[in-house]
């Protein structure tokens, strides 16, 4: 009886009503973030979120009111959030991440897939039974969750998402698709976004701003180097390799430490795959190849060839220009979404190193022998 109780209060808290016509305020962010837009009205702030797939129409609404304050009259449509949020399930690492970063790691009552989270203090957390382990992302533990009471739930949205039983429980969804973003500032600034919903807007204000700072430092040094060297990323998984196109989030990335990605040439944002011959015909005389990867054994330019004996035929294979990055072994899935000026560092350092002669590598290292 309590626990249907519990649902029916939290079911309430979703809810329509009439948009009001004004003392409505849109807030002047930095504007590289494209995928959420913040209005300030009397009582309450609006959140929305462009649907990334479906250009023109919203992906969701947020009404976010302060739990201090009384619920005004005419809030306008959409989903209420009682703010500073807390009493939290967290699917994704990158946004426990963006949470233990604002200092707000209270307020996750439950996390999903646990052994993938960098973060000593949430494992910490975990072991002790503060933080509950609610499975995988793909299905968690709904019965945990609601006798966790959890009051949220934060999760990546995809296309045509389907929450299956945790969105039939009633509590609330918040979808955090920063992923979405095709800058590394653009998914960055979404801290702002957790920001509001934690209350602590200012720290997520100063936060983006160092990152911002230190981001544009670093690409302005990597526009003064001569040249820009040709860049192959990843490696075939099964019959296809796909490799990031010209609008890609790692098309920037790669073009702001002042190199070419090999695929620029490509339309489109994200990823697309290639026929390994098509892949050797592109890019077989690209200067560098950077290759993320987790295994148990360290990756080696042998290990490398015996995989897959035509990689050998790449000219970064022939002069040794090979760096990889073990994502099980550097915190690399976690930091860039938040931090993308330490990746670009690397980046730096790899294609120009007399830029940052005393830098030593966060992520990417160059890959042994044997």
């Amino acid at each position: 009886m309590q626990r249907l109780l519990y649902l029916i209060i939290i079911s309430s808290l979703v809810f329509s009503c009439g948009r009001p016509g004004s003392s409505v305020r849109t807030e002047g962010y930095a504007g590289h973030a494209t995928g959420f837009k913040v209005e300030r009205s009397a009582g309450y702030t609006l959140v929305e979120l462009t649907d990334p797939w479906n250009a023109g129409r919203i992906l969701q609404r947020y009404v976010l009111v302060p739990r201090s304050a009384s619920l005004p009259d005419d809030l306008p449509q959409g989903t209420l959030v009682r703010t500073p949020i807390r009493r939290l399930a967290v699917y994704s690492s990158v946004h426990v991440a963006m949470i233990e970063m604002l200092g707000a790691l209270e307020s996750i009552e439950g996390v999903c897939e646990p052994m993938y989270i960098g973060s000593e203090a949430v494992r910490e957390r975990v072991a002790s039974g503060i933080t509950a382990d609610l499975g995988m992302s793909v299905s968690p533990n709904v019965e945990r969750m609601i006798d966790r009471e959890i009051e949220y739930i934060i999760a990546s949205p995809f296309r045509n998402a389907d929450y299956g039983a945790a969105a039939k429980t009633g509590i609330p969804i918040i979808e955090g698709a920063d992923y979405t973003e095709t800058t590394p500032l653009g998914r960055a600034e979404w801290i702002r976004f957790f920001g509001l919903l934690l209350e602590r807007e200012e720290k997520a204000d100063s936060l983006f701003a160092a990152t911002e700072g230190e981001y544009r430092a670093l690409k302005q040094l990597a526009a003064s180097a001569p040249g820009r060297p040709g860049v192959l990323t990843e490696k075939r998984y099964g019959s296809s390799w796909y490799v990031p196109v010209g609008g890609s989030y790692m098309s920037v990335m790669l073009s702001d430490a002042g190199a070419a990605n090999a695929f620029d040439h490509l339309s489109g944002v994200g990823s697309v795959p290639l026929a390994f011959e098509t892949v050797l015909d592109t890019a077989v005389d690209a200067d560098f190849w950077l290759i993320k990867y987790n295994t148990a054994a360290l990756l080696t330019y042998k290990s490398l060839r015996d995989e897959f004996t035509p990689y050998a035929n790449f000219e970064a294979y022939r002069n040794r220009n090979i760096y990889a990055c073990h994502t099980g072994l550097t915190p690399y899935h976690e930091d860039t979404p938040i931090r993308p000026d330490l990746l670009l560092k690397d980046l730096i350092r790899i294609f120009h190193p007399h830029l940052l002669p005393n830098h030593s590598p966060r992520y990417y290292q160059p890959i042994a022998e044997e």
